[in-house]
This record gives structure tokens, sequence and C-alpha cells, in this order.
């Protein structure tokens, strides 16, 4: 399958409800998925990284604090910031060496960002994973959101694993 973008996700929704009634039906009642699509880069990582294991409107009030108190959101930018800053801004103290370890990786050049975009899927997980704090989860959707990557499922992504729980009448 070619990137993902609009066409090819409805191409690939359409595909799936051909193949599987269930899904059919919980698209003819809400539609298709939207395509969560973010630019590749820093800001988007560090907005992931925020993501892991809290709720989508806690990480972007986080992440709208940090826009604000930092509008150019760079590596060399965020790393100015103090501990103190980053916890009133909202981030955790893992979240801040998370992203800390992020930025001065790229700053250090030990991990090209923008040369993730001509990697396989294979080589983007091993090099983020490479880095504290960048799980499977955080690479895979990563991979899924800002590379536009088809073939990734976000293995350990809680809401993703009830919904389709639930969805199958499995046991949670």
């Amino acid at each position: 399958m070619s990137a993902l973008n609009e066409t090819t996700l409805l191409e690939a929704v359409d595909i799936l409800c051909q193949r599987d009634s269930t899904l059919k039906q919980v698209v003819d009642t809400f539609g298709p998925p939207p395509l969560w699509a973010r630019t590749p880069g820093f800001p988007t990582l560090v907005h992931i990284i925020l993501e892991q294991q809290v709720s989508l409107a806690s990480a972007r009030a986080c992440y709208d604090k940090l826009l604000i108190r930092l509008p150019e959101l760079s590596p060399h930018n965020f790393l100015g910031l103090s501990d103190i800053s980053l916890l009133e801004i909202g981030f955790s103290r893992q979240k801040t060496r998370y992203s800390r370890i992020l930025a001065q990786a790229i700053v250090k050049g030990s991990l090209d960002l923008p040369g993730l975009e001509q990697g396989s899927d294979h080589e983007v997980m091993t090099q983020l994973t490479a880095l504290t704090g960048i799980g499977p989860w955080t690479a895979n959707i990563y991979l899924l959101m800002a590379l536009g990557r088809a073939d990734i499922w976000p293995v350990g992504d809680l809401a993703l694993e009830v919904a389709l729980q639930s969805l199958r009448d499995l046991e949670h």
C-alpha cells in the first residue's frame, strides 16, 4: 500500500468493510475513521511522548502550554527550558527526561529525524526505540501519523485494544 493519506485511508476502509461485516456496521454507523496526520519532526514526537499513558486532552493541554512558552519548538529551545519550567507546564519528571533525551540526540546528531522519512519501518523503529522513553507504541504512532506508514498497528494502545475487545465481544 502507498503512503497513508485521505484517499488511501478511504480505500483501505472500503476493502476492510467488504471483508468484515462488523467493521462495515461501525463505518456505516459512525463513518470512516479520521486521518490523524501530523507533521514529522521534533514537536510531533514531543507531543506523542506527552500522550503516553494519559488522555489525549490532558496531553494536548500540556502541549499547548509548551507552545505558549516556546512558539518555536526546536530541540535547542526545548533544552533551554528548566526542569521546573517543564513541571509548571505539566510535564512529569519522566516525560521531561524522555523529551530531553530526544532533544539531545537530535542536537548531538545521533538521531537524524528528517532522515527517518526515507528509512524502512524497521529502521525507524530501531532508531527511535534506541532512545530511552520511546518505546514501540510511540515509534508506531510516529510511523503511522507523522510518516504516513499504512501497515502499522500501535501495539499496546489500550484504547484500540478495548475497542476491539468490545467490537469482537472478547474478554477484557
